[in-house]
This record gives C-alpha cells, sequence and structure tokens, in this order.
C-alpha cells in the first residue's frame, strides 16, 4: 500500500538532496515497512512531478516504468559499492552511462511581455528518467560524491547528500530518524541516572 498525503499524492519521501538520491527511495528494500512505490506509469510520474523534475504529469509507459526501476537499481547498487569503498559493477556503469547519455530535451528563450523567458519541448517520462541518470553521474563523478551517506538510524538505510558545514551529518532527516536516535539515547541513559541517584 502506498503511503498517502491525504490530498491525493503518493508521499515519495524526497530526503536525498538529488533526484538521483530521491530515485532510490522507492524501492521498499531500502526503508523497512513500504512496498515498491513505483507500481504503474502513474506512480512514476507523479513522482516525476513531486521530485521537482516535471510540472504537470507527463504521459508514461510500462516500459518507461521498467527503464526507471533499471536504472534506480543501479545508481543504488554502485552507491553503495563506493560507501563500501568497492568499484561499481561494470553492468551498472553501463546502465547509468546509456541512460545520461541520451538527448536531452530541447529548450530555448522566448521574449513574453518584455521578460525573457524559458521554453522547452514536452517532456516525456523517458526524457525526464534520463536526466535523473545524468544526476547520478554529475554527483558520483563530481566534487560532492565523498557527501554521499547512507541514514546512521537502524531502520532506515535512505541516501542522502549532505550538505552540512561540518560534513558530519547522520540521519536522513532530524525530524525522523534523528529524532528518534535522539530519544532513544535519552531513554536509555534515564534508567542509568536514577540508579546512579539511587545508589549514591
Amino acid at each position: 500500500m502506498h503511503p498517502s498525503t491525504g490530498d491525493g499524492k503518493l508521499g515519495f519521501v524526497l530526503l536525498g538532496g538529488r533526484a538521483c538520491l530521491d530515485l532510490t527511495a522507492t524501492f521498499a528494500e531500502l526503508r523497512r515497512g513500504r512496498t515498491e512505490q513505483l507500481r504503474t506509469p502513474r506512480d512514476l510520474a507523479s513522482w516525476l512531478v513531486e521530485a521537482g523534475l516535471a510540472d504537470e504529469l507527463p504521459a508514461a509507459s510500462r516500459q518507461d516504468l521498467a527503464h526507471a526501476r533499471t536504472i534506480r537499481d543501479a545508481v543504488y547498487r554502485t552507491i553503495k559499492r563506493r560507501l563500501a569503498g568497492r568499484m561499481p559493477g561494470p553492468g551498472d556503469l553501463a546502465i547509468i552511462n546509456d541512460w545520461a547519455g541520451r538527448p536531452a530535451p530541447r529548450r530555448w528563450l522566448e521574449t513574453d511581455d518584455g521578460q525573457l523567458r524559458a521554453r522547452g519541448d514536452a517532456s516525456t517520462a523517458a526524457a525526464l528518467v534520463a536526466s535523473v541518470a545524468r544526476d547520478a553521474v554529475d554527483l558520483l563523478g563530481g566534487p560532492l560524491a565523498h557527501r554521499i551517506r547512507e541514514c546512521g538510524a537502524d531502520d532506515c538505510s535512505l541516501l542522502f547528500l549532505d550538505s552540512s558545514r561540518a560534513g558530519r551529518r547522520r540521519w536522513c532527516s532530524m525530524a525522523t530518524c534523528g529524532a528518534r536516535a535522539k530519544m532513544a539515547a535519552y531513554r536509555a541513559r534515564r534508567p542509568l541516572a536514577r540508579n546512579e541517584y539511587v545508589t549514591t
């Protein structure tokens, strides 16, 4: 069952800080207690909108859905291997590179009431998914690759980009996993504090 926000949206978790990281968060095994979130082409179209990659639901096919899942899994495995200090699998790199190399939708500038505005071809789901692969190339091959983290919570494995100044962020979100971890640590200290009070 999909998580719901109550307004018809699927409630995708968008905490990664990059589109390619947010895409990896749509699969069950990456987050305990969730199911596959990209079950239908409409789910993919909804994710593309919620992730800010499209202004309105693009047309999406079963083939687009299969491609999005394939790219997602390749990105996830590549990042997990990098975090473990291992080289990525050649098959995964081939998938990411193939999609990243596909042409981007054409964009141009127009004047509208004296203002410059960007215009572009209507983006298909396939073109938008290819942009996620390009985002993965930019992130993994760029200066921020060392800032990719996996949430430190025992019941969460979301990937995120650590944008903190110190570079020591541990949780995908302080409002959820971070707050739970702090509460658990506090509860673990309380019995010890009571015992120390009794014995002194």
